[in-house]
């Protein structure tokens, strides 16, 4: 059904309520301002007007199938069931004076077929069938129900058979209606008590009208205690009523019942429950309906005695389950949820404190050497000497594994140091554990409250990062540094603001020249990225990078610096230029198997040919997959791109890729070319370094090239290529233009040297040609 159909249905189903609530309320005006003194007339009126009244609610609910297909077999059972109860009340109206017909008359059974249609329609038209319910649902249903049948057997039916002087069949049949009534009303409670139906807000409707029915029938059956049929306005009014009601919330769209955790119910249901059932035991009439409601309330006072015992069974369950859950079950100490728990409650109450996390030296060395067995052995001594070592009033837990914490009352953070070197002392004396004795020690950190603090996590990962200090420089404690938190709340600000400036074109690349040190024209550019921070200005990579690797920010910023590379330097050919680039690449990014497409596919979208570009990669690149890097290295050279290796001098250094790798360049590191004017050793290191990539036919390009004298000495000493702020700052990709074209016409000597043959490069397979 499309979304119009829909919308005309329901507009359909509420113009026919309209209908029928409006000809309620007139028909009921009319017939008491009309009413004649003669019993039949008014009768003749009563009749005519229920026979258009359930035209009209039949009507209402066959629109209602219409509009709702998926609850037509419910609504089809309603129709059915009140279509029943049509015929049995024309067939009594039927009668010429129906005032005097005996009861019971012939069409009864059709009022009793109708009662067993309504309990069918009530069963298939709830929402949520009965699965898994526990014994507690189960005994809170029979509770309530019970309760129910007790309030309503004594108001309605107690009464109506003290009223009745027939017994035997003609009273069964009589109460019988009102007994239905009620049954039908504690199926829909017991309904919505187990989830089958919706709430009471949305079903107590139905409630309602069973307690009319019951009203009605309770009465009626008091009009028959003389042995023929009569009723009133009043009566016929409470039969329309409960009808329009039913066909009401029956034509209304349905509440689907979620899938949550039942709620209890409240303790003051079982009292006034409880209340109910005893008064009928207690005060229970005498006539012949006494007795079944003493059963019912025997039942519902045993039903609310098993739920007192469940209750107590439960409450035991979870008081042991409360307790297992803020405690360790090896060491017997309070866990990681009871840590939390302090920390939280003493934030709250602006308690100051400090905290301490513990992680044991070592101990994954004792549970791989003497087993498992024998490292609990060793948990639970350190929780005993720990426990000593501190006093009663500071908590001691174990976090998990081999973490502890603890917690000391006061900002005194030297008392929280002196408490931790207690425990370092203690736990520095051997243990024994399966005739072996063990050294154990621990490293600590320690952080204290601040008044800004308000989340016991945050305490906990300060600690644990003065913890990580203190392993990492084995300091055995130390108090918690920001300098030293990489993951600090202004950091991660920096991380996710990088994220924003990335994904906005707030990174930039400035371009030092690389200068040939014998011709002394410009032999290429290497790319710097900058960030345009929005609030803090320019900021330099060392700002940056750092938050980007921690944040896995770096692929993202590795394709944003190739964008604007290839853009830079179409840019540039467009204009007559054809500078070579050097681009810097992480080991991650190199190695992840997903960049280099990328760049070759920028590349040609770009077209900017191969020999443009110089991939320039660090030396840890090739450490962890030597194999790897040899591929991914020799797939860049067959795309045409030359390597550099970067700061070379500075990381692992082994000559054996400089002769299996397809490198074409070598980066001496500007830490060498800074010192060897003061540094005989630096100087010897450089040189040597030259000759041999001279030997192995490789490029050198020196950076921090800072001043005229070092520049000439490199040269002397066999350079390729100079970098540095003596020859140019890097600049802006605006300013790299009319530096490039002033260089090469207006290029100033900055040291003198002499002609000397140009290195060439090997060609390796896969290199392009090359220009003779």
């Amino acid at each position: 059904m499309t979304n119009r159909q829909s919308l005309v249905g329901d507009r359909a189903v509420r113009v026919a309520g309209i209908v029928v609530w409006s000809f309620l309320a007139v028909s009921y005006l009319t017939v008491s301002l009309v009413a004649s003194n003669d019993p039949r007339v008014t009768q003749s009126m009563v009749a005519a007007g229920l026979v258009f009244f359930f035209v009209i609610l039949l009507g209402w609910i066959v629109i209602a199938m219409i509009a709702q297909p998926t609850r037509r077999r419910s609504l089809r059972i309603l129709v059915i069931s009140i279509a029943f109860w049509a015929a049995g009340s024309a067939v009594l109206n039927a009668t010429a004076q129906p005032d005097l017909t005996k009861f019971p008359a012939p069409g009864e059974w059709l009022f009793l077929i109708s009662y067993v249609g309504l309990a069918a329609y009530l069963i298939t038209d709830a929402g949520h069938r009965v699965t898994r319910t526990t014994l507690s649902a189960w005994l809170e249903t029979v509770v309530i129900c019970g309760a129910t049948v007790c309030v309503a057997g004594a108001v309605l039916l107690s009464p109506v058979a003290s009223q009745f002087k027939s017994n035997g069949v003609p009273l069964l049949v009589a109460l019988l209606y009102p007994l239905i009534d009620v049954a039908l009303g504690v199926l829909v409670v017991a309904q919505i008590v187990l989830r089958a139906r919706s709430g009471f807000r949305h079903s107590g409707v139905l409630i309602v009208v069973f307690a009319l029915f019951a009203y009605a029938d309770a009465h009626f059956v008091g009009y028959l205690s003389s042995g023929v049929y009569n009723s009133s306005l009043v009566n016929d009014a409470c039969y329309g009523i409960a009808f329009a009601l039913l066909v009401t919330q029956a034509c209304q769209q349905p509440v689907v019942v979620p899938d949550t955790i039942p709620k209890r119910q409240r303790p003051a249901i079982f009292l006034i429950a409880g209340v109910a059932a005893l008064a009928v035991l207690v005060f229970h009439p005498t006539d012949a309906v006494g007795s079944y409601l003493a059963a019912v309330a025997l039942i519902t006072l045993l039903a609310v005695g098993g739920r007192l015992v469940v209750a107590l069974n439960e409450a035991n369950r979870a008081a042991e389950a409360y307790a297992l859950a803020r405690s360790d079950d090896l060491t017997n100490l309070p866990n990681r949820r009871a840590v939390l728990a302090l920390i939280t409650e003493r934030l709250a109450a602006h308690q100051p404190f400090s905290l301490m996390i513990l992680d044991l030296n070592g101990f994954k060395d004792v549970n791989d050497t003497l087993g498992h067995a024998a490292g609990d052995a060793v948990l639970q001594l350190v929780a005993h000497r720990m426990r000593t070592a501190l006093d009663p009033g500071i908590m001691v837990a174990r976090l998990g594994g081999d973490e502890f914490a603890a917690v000391v009352p006061g900002p005194d953070q030297v008392e929280a140091m002196a408490a931790a070197q207690s425990i370092l002392r203690a736990l520095r004396q051997p243990l024994t554990v399966e005739g072996i004795s063990i050294g154990t020690d621990a490293s600590i950190g320690v952080t204290t409250s601040a008044d800004s603090d308000t989340k016991s996590g945050e305490l906990l990962r300060r600690a644990d990062v003065a913890m990580y200090q203190a392993k990492v420089s084995r300091a055995g404690a130390l108090v918690y540094d920001s300098h030293y938190d990489h993951f600090s709340r202004e950091k991660l600000q920096i991380a996710e603001e990088l994220r924003k400036g990335i994904l906005s074109g707030q990174l930039e690349l400035w371009y030092q020249p690389q200068i040939d040190a014998e011709t002394q024209q410009i032999g290429g550019l290497e790319a710097l990225v900058r960030w345009q921070h929005p609030k803090e200005g320019l900021l330099s990579p060392a700002v940056f990078l750092p938050a980007a690797r921690r944040a896995g920010l770096m692929p993202a910023l590795s394709a944003e610096v190739v964008r604007i590379a290839l853009s830079d330097l179409a840019d540039w050919r467009s204009r007559g230029l054809d500078p070579r680039v050097a681009i810097n690449c992480a080991p991650p990014e190199l190695m992840s198997g997903s960049f280099l497409p990328a760049l070759y596919e920028a590349m040609k979208e770009a077209d900017v040919p191969a020999s443009s570009l110089v991939i320039e990669v660090t030396e840890d690149s090739f450490l962890n997959e030597p194999e790897r890097a040899r591929a991914v290295l020799r797939d860049i050279r067959k795309h045409g791109m030359q390597i550099s290796i970067d700061d070379y001098g500075t990381g692992f250094s082994s000559l054996s890729y400089l002769r299996d790798l397809p490198v074409q360049e070598l980066k001496i590191d500007g830490s060498f070319i800074t010192a060897m004017r003061h540094d005989p050793r630096s100087q010897m290191i450089v040189a040597s370094t030259l000759q041999m990539a001279k030997a192995l036919g490789l490029r050198t390009v020196a950076e921090g090239v800072e001043d005229s004298a070092t520049a000439a000495d490199l040269v002397a000493m066999g350079v390729d290529v100079l970098q540095g702020y003596h020859l140019s700052r890097p600049l802006r990709p605006g300013q790299v233009e009319t530096w490039m074209r002033e260089w090469t016409t207006f290029a100033d000597i900055a040291y003198e040297t002499t002609p000397r043959e140009t290195v060439q490069l090997p060609e390796l397979p896969g290199d392009p040609p090359r220009q003779r």
